[in-house]
Parts: structure tokens; C-alpha cells; sequence
């Protein structure tokens, strides 16, 4: 980490860490990487060195393939050109190659011509996964494809889906490819590879059997111009049109909610009914899922709401327990308040004396004389005579009232002692 940080150079001219390091310990001499002793500037300046020249190494190994891969480099946004009918015709003569050479990178004045030919019905991934490959196989490649008409095609291998005008198109479109030979062979033949300057053939090594032959490329893998390919697993024109053909009700639904009409695509009209009310069933389908998918989403965020809610009531409620509690629990403030309350109320209020007292405050009492005492009494017996007077006569009186009378004027008359 220390020589790593102390190698790393300065920004727009300044010393870098290796720099400082030398100054500020004062080294005046360094070895280089071959060992030999060279001074600090002498360091310096091969160091600068090897920068420039490495910035042009990569500078040239960015612009070295674009010039070499090809010969004539078109741009991206071009499609492949179609070859002449005469032939490739060039200034550079067209020597034969070994799939050693070729692997090297020689000749060094022209690329490595190599053919791959096809059907390339419905033009898919496979398809371009084996033009990438054909296109990769030598250092510098110039990709010929050759199409077969839709005459040979449907003579030796059946019908296609895609007229020869839209595959020879299809083709040019792809980015490993560099020419496209319309109406090609089936069998490539020596006057064919001659006329097109072709160096190899570039084809998955299975056995290809047709028009009477096991082989097809066997002439071509004995002439060592053979290269092979990988095929894609999973994926062919094959493989496409059995997928349509297995799922044919499907796609005839989906093409007419596309707006084509049943004589376009062949259908009779009990089986356009048909397909019709199938479609408007899933239409129905699809509705109902649909209204089934926002009701569930619906009583979801209801259901969230409400416990939401819920929860928020709980903790109101325990809150609103607790403050009741602590203002009118026994230990609350109210009974506090109350009792102060009770305290002021009875400090300023007057001292109230019992029922039945002779007088409303203990300072009032005064003691009672026996003149007062005596004249009460004669105030009740004048009262008493009187109101006997008033009443009815009554019948004469026996013996035993008599005697109840002279015991009460006795109490009512105080003696004296």
C-alpha cells in the first residue's frame, strides 16, 4: 500500500506522491527497472514517457479493430449490402487459407471470407446466435449469408411463413452480418465458392440430410473449409410454428380483437361466432377479475383503516381512564381540593352550638336569678287560671283531681330556703 501510494502522480502538472517523497528525503539518485542507477530528473522523464506512449498504445489498440475487422467498416445504422450477381471481385488476390492461418489473423491484407447459408424463416434469436458465431470464429471476418429462394425452399424442405423478399431483408438488418446473397444454393458447388471468393463454410457440424444427400456439407468438411457452429437449444422456426399451431383457437381470438375479419383469416362463420362469444366470455372474465381485485383491495385498506382506528381509540380511552382517575380517584386531586375547600369554609364561618342549648354561643349563657325564676312561674299559673276560665264548665270534680291540682301548684310555687 506504501509503494502504491507513494507511485501515483500529481494532477495537471504538480508533483505527485513519488515526487514529494524524493524531495523531502532528499534522494538524488534512483534505480530504474532494469537496476541501473539514473538521477531524480532522468526517473522522471521516463516516466512521462511511458505515459505518452502507453496513451497511444490504447489509442491504436481502440482504432486497430475497426480498421482490420471487415475491410470496408460500414456503420451501424446501414444495413448489409447485397452481393453483385457477377460475383466478389477485388484487386487483392485470393489466396487459400487453413483454418490455422485464419485463427492467427493472416492474411494481414484482407479478411477472412467465410459463408453461412439458410432458410431463416421468422427470423429469431437462434438464427442470430449462429450468425454471431460464424461472424467470431476468426479475428477478422467478413460474414457472407446466403438465403435460398422460396422455390427451393419449398421443393426441398417445405412452405414458409415469410416470402424470399422479406427474409433476404430480415437478414440485412442484422449486425453480424456483412453481405447477403439473394436466391443462394442448395448445395454449394465449386464455381459457387470460386465466385464469391469464399475462404470457409460456417454450419452446426449435425449431419444435414436433404435433396437425396446424408450430408449436404460433406464435400466441405472433406475440403477443410468447414467451421462449425452451436445450435440454440429451444428455440427454432419449427418450434414457433408449433406453438401456433397448438394454441390456433388463441391466436385466431386475439387476430380478430385485433380487427382482422374471418375471410382474412380463413375462418368459417359458425367458428367466427364462436370465437367472438369466447371473446366477449373472457372480456367478462377479465372484468370480474378485475372487480374482485379492487373489492379485495378496497376491504383490505378498510379493514387497515379500521384498525387504525380501533388502536387509536384504545389509547384515547386507557388516556382519558387515567386522567379520570387521577382526578377523581381517591388519592386524586378533586378529594384534595375538596378537603381545602372544607378547611377555608370552616375557618371562616361562625362556631354553631348544639340543638336544645339555652343560648346560641357559650358567651351569651348567663345565670338564671331566683326573682325570674318565681315570676315565670306566676306568669304560667295566671295563664293557666285564665284559660280555665275560658273553657266549658265541667262536671264537679272528684276527690283525686283535686289532689293532682294541689301537687301541681306546689311545683309551680319555688320555696325558699
Amino acid at each position: 500500500m506504501i509503494l502504491f501510494t507513494l507511485s501515483r502522480g500529481g494532477r495537471n502538472g504538480q508533483a505527485g506522491g513519488w515526487d514529494v517523497y524524493l524531495q523531502t528525503h532528499r534522494v538524488k539518485e534512483i534505480p530504474d527497472r532494469c537496476g541501473s542507477i539514473v538521477s531524480r530528473e532522468e526517473s522522471r522523464t521516463s516516466r512521462m514517457t511511458r505515459k505518452r506512449r502507453g496513451r497511444g498504445t490504447n489509442a491504436q489498440q481502440q482504432q486497430a479493430p475497426q480498421g482490420q475487422r471487415g475491410g470496408q467498416r460500414r456503420a451501424l445504422r446501414e444495413p448489409a449490402a447485397y452481393a453483385k450477381t457477377t460475383g466478389y471481385e477485388s484487386d487483392v488476390p485470393h489466396e487459400k487459407l487453413t483454418i490455422a492461418q485464419a485463427r492467427k489473423g493472416t492474411p494481414a491484407n484482407r479478411p477472412v471470407r467465410v459463408y453461412a447459408d439458410g432458410i431463416f424463416d421468422l427470423f429469431h434469436s437462434g438464427h442470430a446466435r449462429a450468425l454471431m458465431q460464424a461472424k467470431n470464429v476468426f479475428p477478422n471476418t467478413h460474414l457472407i449469408v446466403g438465403v435460398c429462394s422460396d422455390e427451393l425452399t419449398h421443393k426441398f424442405k417445405g412452405y414458409t411463413v415469410m416470402a424470399e423478399d422479406e427474409r433476404y431483408d430480415a437478414l440485412t438488418h442484422c449486425r453480424y452480418v456483412d453481405e447477403v446473397v439473394r436466391d443462394a444454393p442448395w448445395t454449394l458447388t465449386t464455381e459457387f465458392l470460386k465466385k464469391h471468393k469464399i475462404d470457409f463454410v460456417a454450419h452446426d457440424d449435425i449431419p444435414y440430410t436433404s435433396a437425396g444427400s446424408q450430408d449436404v456439407y460433406k464435400h466441405i468438411k472433406e475440403a477443410g473449409m468447414f467451421v462449425a457452429t452451436q445450435r440454440t437449444e429451444g428455440i427454432s422456426t419449427s418450434d414457433l410454428i408449433t406453438r401456433i399451431v397448438r394454441d390456433y383457437d388463441i391466436y385466431v381470438r386475439r387476430n380478430l380483437q385485433r380487427g382482422y375479419t374471418a375471410r382474412e383469416l380463413n375462418v368459417g362463420f359458425i367458428n367466427d361466432k364462436k370465437y367472438r362469444l369466447q371473446n366477449q366470455v373472457e372480456k367478462v372474465k377479465e372484468t370480474v377479475r378485475t372487480v374482485e381485485e379492487k373489492s379485495k383491495h378496497f376491504v383490505y385498506r378498510v379493514e387497515e383503516k379500521s384498525h387504525d382506528l380501533i388502536h387509536k381509540w384504545e389509547e384515547k380511552s386507557r388516556e382519558f381512564i387515567g386522567n379520570f382517575l387521577e382526578l377523581f380517584g381517591p388519592d386524586g386531586a378533586w378529594h384534595a381540593i375538596q378537603e381545602r375547600s372544607g378547611r377555608v369554609l370552616q375557618a371562616l364561618s361562625p362556631y354553631s352550638s348544639p340543638r336544645g342549648s339555652p343560648s346560641s354561643s357559650p358567651t351569651r349563657r348567663r345565670s338564671v336569678s331566683p326573682d325570674s325564676s318565681h315570676m315565670s312561674a306566676s306568669v304560667s299559673a295566671t295563664n293557666s287560671s285564665s284559660l280555665s276560665s275560658l273553657s266549658p264548665p265541667s262536671s264537679p270534680a272528684s276527690p283525686s283531681s283535686r289532689k293532682k291540682k294541689k301537687r301541681a301548684s306546689r311545683k309551680a310555687v319555688p320555696t325558699k330556703n
